[in-house]
């Protein structure tokens, strides 16, 4: 029988310590939380999260509304402070103060907004806040090039042409414009806020294929996600979060559809069952 998964009760950005010790933190995960809480005056939204995301892996945080998965990767990304606790990027102890600060790290939130421009095209929402100049003018030719590039790396294929403005995509186009853009800028870590909610059948395979692609480029890829068939689509990897609490970790394979359900709904499981769902 395979092992069972984890399961719980409970300015630019500095080392802090140096390497860990091997009790501190798994070796393999780029990044690591131990024991982070985040408090909201008397309203504890995160408790002792102790959670680790390998690098070349999808991993899947999933639970119920309120069960504090959007304050996790607000706090990962910079925008919340923890109350206590501690991030190890690399092995390394890491304070981040902001999302500036994340960005400087290698890690980048695509947020179920997008917060893309439609007034702008493409090659101009890529490189928004990131413009290439020349002898002080924007260099159009080098960043259309680029952008070009890097959707052809990652295979996307539907969009006709770089100077489309981006009010005019459709959802799944509108995605990978968003991902193409932290790919862009080197990203190690790419957190993704429900990627393929309110998207067709068609636009959802598009974004799941992207997802799986980011991994095969050995980018860790981290997606908060309602529907459980997206999620065993794409994940290695499971979190499933509970009324702020991580009650369970671990591989895709120690988990089902039913499974899931019952720790999503009660923050724990009687049974453990490790049959793939259907």
């Amino acid at each position: 029988m395979t092992s069972a998964p984890e399961t719980r009760g409970s300015s630019t950005p500095t080392a802090v310590d140096g390497p860990v010790s091997s009790g501190a933190s798994s070796t393999s995960a780029l990044l690591s939380l131990r024991a982070v809480t985040k408090s909201f005056g008397p309203v504890q939204a995160l408790q002792h999260v102790d959670l680790d995301i390998p690098a070349g892996q999808v991993t899947a945080l999933i639970g119920d509304n309120g069960a504090g998965k959007s304050t996790l990767i607000k706090t990962i990304a910079g925008i919340y402070a923890p109350t206590s606790g501690d991030m190890y990027w690399k092995g390394e102890k890491v304070s981040v103060h902001s999302p500036r600060d994340a960005e400087a790290l290698g890690i980048a939130t695509v947020y179920q907004d997008l917060a893309l421009c439609d007034n702008l095209d493409i090659v101009e929402n890529m490189f928004l806040g990131h413009e290439t100049t020349k002898r002080g003018l924007l260099d159009e030719i080098q960043m259309e090039l680029k952008t070009k590039q890097v959707l052809g790396e990652l295979s996307v294929t539907t969009i006709k042409s770089t100077r489309q403005l981006v009010g005019s995509l459709s959802g799944g186009q509108r995605q990978s414009i968003a991902v193409a853009r932290a790919v862009m800028h080197e990203s190690q870590l790419v957190i993704m806020d429900e990627p393929t909610a309110a998207l067709g059948v068609s636009q959802t395979a598009q974004v799941l294929e992207l997802i799986k692609r980011l991994a095969s480029r050995n980018i860790a890829v981290l997606v908060i996600s309602h529907n459980l068939n997206d999620v065993f689509a794409v994940a290695d990897r499971v979190a499933v979060m509970h009324l702020g609490t991580l009650v369970s970790s671990g591989p895709v394979a120690d988990y089902n559809t039913a499974s899931a359900v019952e720790l999503i709904t009660t923050g724990e499981r009687a049974t453990l069952s490790h049959a793939n769902p259907a």
